[in-house]
């Protein structure tokens, strides 16, 4: 009963596009709902992510990169204490508010990130090529994102404004996307100086480790309250567990991020529907020709097996009709600066999602067998 399956699909093709279809739209709308989801809420972890720090030492209790505050310049030095701690260097974090050299419309909301504008710096190191963080040693000139230029009103070479201060924008680059403002990249002397009378310290102390796999038990080592009382209120994460403890407090203790998930919610709900009832009417539509093979002696059992591997086909040939979509779909949106991002994980939990939706769909589609009753021919 098996090969039917197959030949059924082959010779009826028509019959089944519809339902290839909709595995396939299914598929789209997951893959694109988790690409926005990744790439959204991955620009609350950019910081970590575009940077090359081992470890993170900041607040205790810090729940994400923006909500920072200071710490005491001896955490520098318990850090650089450590023989495991290569090199530490100080991450200031400035809000500020953005005016144009026109001064025209509102003030924009800015977040200007102060690093140290050395070659082999950390901070950032996977989005500025050493050429451009020497010239932010510049006094006054900041980078920013490509994709923030229009909301800024300014150019490569423009000036603004920042907390009353002149400031110049010597490159935008890509990938530097930030919640709900517009991420700037300083000198940590510029940082300073935006920032107005700042404490002494840094929002964040980073550090490279000789080895980058003892992470986590140089973190556990350097938390141990004996070990840190004395050098003031700090508590150190892994650069891993620091970016995923911000993601999932915006994803997670936000209304923004709970409202996704909804929303990806009503994405699976509405593609197993539609996969369902495109699967129900072909079977529906076959009803005669499974009750022909009922009345020869097929039993409902080898129907059911029919029916299933149809499924299996469909949900196959809709995955990649979703891959190849979904592919464009994403290069696409990349090109354009739409913040997106795919990982194998996902994309392997995606493709395991939308298979289970075609297997249910086959499943809940099995209740048209019961119209193959060798009854309905003498009709």
């Amino acid at each position: 009963m098996i090969p039917l399956a197959r030949k059924t699909l082959v010779h009826e093709w028509r019959r089944f596009v519809p339902a290839v279809f909709a595995v396939g739209f299914s598929g789209v709308l997951l893959v694109v709902q988790a690409a926005l989801v990744l790439g959204i809420f991955g620009s609350a972890a950019i910081y970590v992510t575009a940077s090359t720090a081992d470890l993170w030492a900041g607040y205790p209790g810090t729940q994400s990169v923006n909500y920072g505050r200071g710490v005491r310049p001896d955490v520098e030095m318990r850090l650089r204490m450590d023989l495991a701690v290569a090199d530490v260097e100080p991450f200031l974090w400035v809000d500020g508010d953005w005016h144009d050299a026109g001064n025209a419309g509102g003030g924009v909301s800015v977040y200007v990130s102060g690093i140290r504008t050395a070659a082999d710096g950390l901070m950032f190191s996977r989005v500025l090529p050493p050429g451009l963080r020497l010239r932010l040693a510049e006094p006054g000139t900041v980078v920013v994102d490509r994709a923030d230029l229009a909301t800024l009103g300014v150019q490569p070479g423009g000036q603004g404004w920042i907390n009353g201060r002149k400031v110049r924008v010597i490159e935008a680059v890509p990938n530097l996307r930030a919640l709900g403002g517009v991420n700037m990249i300083a000198s940590l002397e510029t940082a300073r100086l935006l920032g107005g009378d700042l404490p002494a310290g840094a929002t964040y102390y980073v550090a490279r480790l000789a080895d980058p796999a003892q992470a986590s038990a140089v973190r556990d080592r350097l938390n141990r309250a004996g070990n840190a009382a004395a050098f003031g209120p700090s508590e150190v994460w892994t650069s891993a567990q620091f970016a995923r403890r911000s993601q999932l407090h915006w994803v997670l203790d936000t209304g923004a991020g709970v409202a996704v998930l909804f929303m990806a919610l009503i994405v699976c709900l509405v593609g197993a529907v539609i996969t369902s009832q495109s699967l129900t009417a072909v079977v529906a539509g076959s009803a005669r020709e499974y009750a022909v093979l009922n009345a020869l002696g097929a039993s409902r059992f080898a129907l059911s097996r029919v029916v299933m591997e149809q499924a299996c086909w469909i949900g196959g040939l809709g995955l990649l009709l979703a891959a190849g979509i979904s592919s464009a779909l994403l290069a696409v949106a990349a090109g354009q600066d739409v913040p997106v991002a795919m990982t194998p994980k996902v994309s392997a939990l995606c493709a395991v999602l939308v298979g289970c939706l075609a297997l249910f769909s086959g499943l809940a589609s099995i209740r048209g067998l019961l119209r193959a009753d060798p009854a309905v021919l003498l009709r």
